[in-house]
């Protein structure tokens, strides 16, 4: 097989992968989530690795929409207080940064919601809601779940989780492109 062919036939993969997760996934879970973001004073978001990108990308989207969004670990991050959100995600559960976050964000009564793969796990645990993905974590080496390497899949998934969460916040919003578009960087 060809490297183009062996290429496309990997992204078919990827896509139908992802796909199968998006007909596993809870409304309800989608549904508190976006009452939440509306409902916050602040959006906070922590994950590390891919997942924090995936939650850095949402976090941008977020702030276009004109939600006061921080993403924890940056120095202009201020102390998170009651009324805010904070935003989590591990496939694990179990990643030491994330749920220290999770921790101290419940001693402040800040409502919590995790992403993770794990419901049992201690993220879902201390969370006051979760979103559960269906997928590989990072230490799943087999191929029952994903074919992908890793917690690729459940990278993915959140961003795309997000992105549908962005575009539901943006239509309810009413607000155009155009008005968007001020909010987007200019210190390019």
């Amino acid at each position: 097989m060809n490297t183009d062919t062996l290429t496309n036939n990997n992204l078919l993969a990827i896509l139908e992968e992802n796909r199968q997760l998006a007909n596993q996934i809870n409304p309800q879970q989608i549904k508190v989530l976006v009452h939440e973001i509306k409902a916050a004073k602040r959006i906070f978001v922590m994950a590390a690795g891919r997942s924090g990108l995936a939650l850095k990308m949402a976090a941008m989207r977020f702030m276009h929409l004109g939600y006061t969004v921080f993403i924890v670990g940056e120095t202009n991050t201020p102390a998170i207080l009651k009324g805010d959100l904070l935003l989590l995600a591990s496939g694990s559960g179990t990643t030491s940064s994330v749920l220290s976050s999770a921790e101290k964000a419940r001693s402040q009564q800040a409502t919590v919601i995790a992403i993770t793969a794990d419901e049992e796990s201690k993220l879902a645990v201390l969370a006051d809601n979760i979103i559960l993905v269906n997928a590989a974590t990072k230490t799943d080496f087999g191929v029952s779940v994903s074919k992908q390497y890793a917690g690729s899949l459940f990278e993915q998934f959140t961003l795309f989780i997000l992105e549908g969460v962005f575009m539901t916040l943006w239509q309810e919003s009413g607000l155009t492109k155009e008005a968007l578009w001020p909010k987007h960087a200019n210190l390019e």
